[in-house]
Protein backbone atom coordinates (compact mmCIF):
# COMPACT_ATOMS: atom_id res chain seq x y z
CA UNK A 1 0.00 0.00 0.00
CA UNK A 2 1.15 3.12 -0.82
CA UNK A 3 1.74 6.43 1.52
CA UNK A 4 -1.55 8.39 -0.26
CA UNK A 5 -3.70 4.87 -0.32
CA UNK A 6 -2.75 4.94 3.50
CA UNK A 7 -3.81 8.24 4.05
CA UNK A 8 -7.11 8.27 2.64
CA UNK A 9 -7.58 4.78 4.83
CA UNK A 10 -6.53 6.33 8.13
CA UNK A 11 -8.81 9.74 7.20
CA UNK A 12 -11.98 7.45 6.35
CA UNK A 13 -11.40 5.12 10.10
CA UNK A 14 -11.02 8.54 11.89
CA UNK A 15 -14.16 9.75 10.13
CA UNK A 16 -16.29 6.71 10.61
CA UNK A 17 -15.15 6.29 14.36
CA UNK A 18 -15.38 10.21 15.29
CA UNK A 19 -19.16 11.31 13.32
CA UNK A 20 -20.34 8.04 11.87
CA UNK A 21 -19.29 9.45 8.12
CA UNK A 22 -17.62 8.47 5.13
CA UNK A 23 -17.29 9.68 1.49
CA UNK A 24 -17.55 6.90 -0.70
CA UNK A 25 -14.79 5.85 -3.04
CA UNK A 26 -14.98 7.02 -6.60
CA UNK A 27 -18.21 8.92 -5.90
CA UNK A 28 -19.49 11.71 -4.63
CA UNK A 29 -21.97 10.37 -2.05
CA UNK A 30 -21.51 10.69 1.38
CA UNK A 31 -22.46 8.56 3.93
CA UNK A 32 -24.01 9.45 7.64
CA UNK A 33 -25.16 6.81 10.29
CA UNK A 34 -27.30 7.57 12.93
CA UNK A 35 -27.10 4.41 15.50
CA UNK A 36 -27.95 3.67 19.22
CA UNK A 37 -29.19 6.78 20.55
CA UNK A 38 -29.90 10.20 20.08
CA UNK A 39 -27.78 12.29 22.02
CA UNK A 40 -28.92 15.96 23.33
CA UNK A 41 -27.91 18.07 25.84
CA UNK A 42 -26.66 15.61 28.32
CA UNK A 43 -24.09 13.13 27.43
CA UNK A 44 -24.52 9.21 28.21
CA UNK A 45 -22.71 7.16 29.27
CA UNK A 46 -19.48 4.98 27.70
CA UNK A 47 -21.30 1.70 27.05
CA UNK A 48 -24.16 3.35 24.64
CA UNK A 49 -23.70 3.41 21.14
CA UNK A 50 -25.21 7.30 20.42
CA UNK A 51 -25.49 9.64 17.60
CA UNK A 52 -24.20 13.24 18.58
CA UNK A 53 -25.82 15.72 17.12
CA UNK A 54 -23.61 18.89 17.41
CA UNK A 55 -21.08 16.70 15.36
CA UNK A 56 -24.25 15.62 13.16
CA UNK A 57 -25.65 19.67 12.43
CA UNK A 58 -22.49 21.30 11.42
CA UNK A 59 -21.57 17.98 8.88
CA UNK A 60 -24.86 18.28 7.26
CA UNK A 61 -24.27 22.51 7.05
CA UNK A 62 -20.70 20.90 5.49
CA UNK A 63 -22.43 18.44 3.28
CA UNK A 64 -24.72 20.57 1.59
CA UNK A 65 -22.39 23.45 0.77
CA UNK A 66 -19.63 21.04 -0.18
CA UNK A 67 -19.00 21.17 -4.26
CA UNK A 68 -17.43 18.06 -4.54
CA UNK A 69 -20.67 15.86 -2.63
CA UNK A 70 -23.74 15.37 -4.52
CA UNK A 71 -25.93 13.59 -2.58
CA UNK A 72 -26.49 12.18 1.22
CA UNK A 73 -27.01 8.50 1.95
CA UNK A 74 -28.63 8.01 5.61
CA UNK A 75 -27.79 5.13 7.11
CA UNK A 76 -30.40 4.59 10.15
CA UNK A 77 -30.33 1.90 13.15
CA UNK A 78 -31.52 3.99 15.93
CA UNK A 79 -33.80 3.17 19.62
CA UNK A 80 -34.35 6.95 19.32
CA UNK A 81 -33.08 9.47 22.09
CA UNK A 82 -33.48 13.08 22.73
CA UNK A 83 -36.80 14.57 21.23
CA UNK A 84 -35.27 18.14 21.01
CA UNK A 85 -32.06 16.90 19.15
CA UNK A 86 -33.29 14.12 16.73
CA UNK A 87 -35.93 16.69 15.21
CA UNK A 88 -33.69 19.22 14.85
CA UNK A 89 -31.20 16.96 12.65
CA UNK A 90 -34.35 15.64 10.89
CA UNK A 91 -35.29 19.34 10.02
CA UNK A 92 -31.91 19.77 8.98
CA UNK A 93 -32.24 16.79 6.50
CA UNK A 94 -35.50 17.82 4.91
CA UNK A 95 -34.08 21.95 4.38
CA UNK A 96 -31.38 20.40 2.74
CA UNK A 97 -31.47 21.13 -1.27
CA UNK A 98 -29.35 17.91 -2.20
CA UNK A 99 -30.22 14.83 -2.75
CA UNK A 100 -30.60 12.72 -0.18
CA UNK A 101 -31.99 9.52 0.69
CA UNK A 102 -32.67 7.22 3.82
CA UNK A 103 -32.74 3.49 4.40
CA UNK A 104 -33.91 2.22 7.69
CA UNK A 105 -31.54 -1.22 8.22
CA UNK A 106 -32.55 -2.73 11.75
CA UNK A 107 -34.96 -0.23 13.34
CA UNK A 108 -35.83 3.04 13.26
CA UNK A 109 -37.62 3.58 16.79
CA UNK A 110 -39.31 6.78 18.34
CA UNK A 111 -37.49 9.99 17.17
CA UNK A 112 -35.97 7.58 14.45
CA UNK A 113 -39.33 7.92 12.40
CA UNK A 114 -39.03 11.50 11.61
CA UNK A 115 -35.42 11.05 11.15
CA UNK A 116 -36.04 8.50 8.37
CA UNK A 117 -38.75 10.45 6.67
CA UNK A 118 -36.97 13.39 6.06
CA UNK A 119 -34.68 12.06 3.45
CA UNK A 120 -36.29 12.82 -0.20
CA UNK A 121 -36.54 9.57 -0.76
CA UNK A 122 -36.86 6.61 1.91
CA UNK A 123 -36.46 3.34 2.24
CA UNK A 124 -36.50 0.55 4.49
CA UNK A 125 -35.09 -3.30 4.51
CA UNK A 126 -38.19 -5.84 4.89
CA UNK A 127 -36.71 -7.52 8.38
CA UNK A 128 -36.29 -3.37 10.11
CA UNK A 129 -39.42 -2.40 12.51
CA UNK A 130 -39.89 0.89 13.88
CA UNK A 131 -41.77 2.10 17.00
CA UNK A 132 -44.37 4.89 16.82
CA UNK A 133 -45.23 6.00 20.28
CA UNK A 134 -46.41 9.43 22.09
CA UNK A 135 -43.71 11.98 23.54
CA UNK A 136 -41.96 10.32 26.79
CA UNK A 137 -40.21 12.61 29.74
CA UNK A 138 -37.72 11.77 32.12
CA UNK A 139 -36.98 13.16 35.57
CA UNK A 140 -38.81 15.96 37.84
CA UNK A 141 -41.98 16.67 35.85
CA UNK A 142 -44.44 19.41 37.62
CA UNK A 143 -47.88 17.97 37.88
CA UNK A 144 -49.84 21.28 35.92
CA UNK A 145 -51.58 21.49 33.15
CA UNK A 146 -48.85 23.52 31.38
CA UNK A 147 -47.00 20.58 31.65
CA UNK A 148 -48.79 18.45 29.78
CA UNK A 149 -49.95 21.01 27.82
CA UNK A 150 -45.91 21.42 26.66
CA UNK A 151 -45.55 17.69 25.84
CA UNK A 152 -48.63 17.78 23.56
CA UNK A 153 -46.99 20.57 21.76
CA UNK A 154 -44.07 18.59 21.37
CA UNK A 155 -45.64 15.59 19.65
CA UNK A 156 -47.93 17.75 17.29
CA UNK A 157 -44.51 19.02 16.56
CA UNK A 158 -43.57 15.29 15.60
CA UNK A 159 -46.31 14.22 14.24
CA UNK A 160 -46.94 17.68 11.71
CA UNK A 161 -43.50 16.89 10.53
CA UNK A 162 -43.81 12.66 10.13
CA UNK A 163 -46.88 13.76 7.88
CA UNK A 164 -45.55 16.67 5.90
CA UNK A 165 -42.61 14.46 5.38
CA UNK A 166 -44.28 11.42 4.06
CA UNK A 167 -47.54 10.07 2.42
CA UNK A 168 -49.45 9.20 6.05
CA UNK A 169 -52.65 10.74 6.79
CA UNK A 170 -52.03 12.16 10.12
CA UNK A 171 -55.45 10.62 11.70
CA UNK A 172 -53.88 7.57 10.81
CA UNK A 173 -50.30 8.51 12.16
CA UNK A 174 -52.04 9.22 15.44
CA UNK A 175 -53.84 6.17 15.65
CA UNK A 176 -50.63 3.87 15.29
CA UNK A 177 -49.28 6.16 18.09
CA UNK A 178 -52.02 5.64 20.86
CA UNK A 179 -52.52 2.13 20.33
CA UNK A 180 -52.81 0.41 23.57
CA UNK A 181 -53.00 -3.56 23.00
CA UNK A 182 -49.78 -3.70 20.60
CA UNK A 183 -46.75 -3.04 23.43
CA UNK A 184 -46.81 -4.75 26.54
CA UNK A 185 -47.03 -1.94 29.43
CA UNK A 186 -46.61 0.94 27.13
CA UNK A 187 -48.42 3.01 24.19
CA UNK A 188 -48.00 2.61 20.32
CA UNK A 189 -47.29 0.54 17.68
CA UNK A 190 -44.16 -1.68 16.31
CA UNK A 191 -44.36 -2.08 12.27
CA UNK A 192 -42.09 -3.65 9.91
CA UNK A 193 -40.92 -2.56 6.63
CA UNK A 194 -43.99 -3.97 4.79
CA UNK A 195 -46.13 -2.40 6.74
CA UNK A 196 -44.44 1.06 7.00
CA UNK A 197 -44.85 0.96 3.03
CA UNK A 198 -48.34 -0.16 2.91
CA UNK A 199 -49.20 2.93 5.85
CA UNK A 200 -47.27 5.46 3.43
CA UNK A 201 -44.58 6.12 6.22
CA UNK A 202 -41.53 5.04 4.07
CA UNK A 203 -41.85 5.31 0.18
CA UNK A 204 -40.27 1.94 -0.93
CA UNK A 205 -38.77 -1.74 0.63
CA UNK A 206 -35.40 -1.89 -0.48
CA UNK A 207 -31.60 -2.60 0.62
CA UNK A 208 -28.93 -0.54 0.00
CA UNK A 209 -28.26 -1.60 -3.71
CA UNK A 210 -31.92 -0.08 -4.36
CA UNK A 211 -30.62 3.68 -1.91
CA UNK A 212 -27.76 3.60 -3.68
CA UNK A 213 -29.57 3.59 -7.04
CA UNK A 214 -32.18 5.53 -6.30
CA UNK A 215 -29.82 8.39 -4.61
CA UNK A 216 -27.30 8.59 -8.03
CA UNK A 217 -30.65 8.87 -10.40
CA UNK A 218 -31.65 12.13 -8.09
CA UNK A 219 -27.60 13.51 -8.43
CA UNK A 220 -27.85 12.65 -12.24
CA UNK A 221 -31.13 14.59 -12.52
CA UNK A 222 -29.95 17.68 -9.90
CA UNK A 223 -26.94 18.24 -11.89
Amino acid sequence: MNNDNQNVTEETIDSIEKAGTVLTNKSDVQCLTIIGQIEGHYVLGDTTKTTKYEQSIPLLCQIEESKDIGGLLILLNTVGGDVEAGLAIAEMISGMKKPTVSIVLGGGHSIGVPLAVAAKRSFIVPSATMTIHPVRTNGLVVGVPQSFENLKKMQDRITDFVCRNSSIEKKKFTKLMMTTDEIATDVGTIIDGEEAVSLGLIDEVGGLAAALGALHEMIKSNT
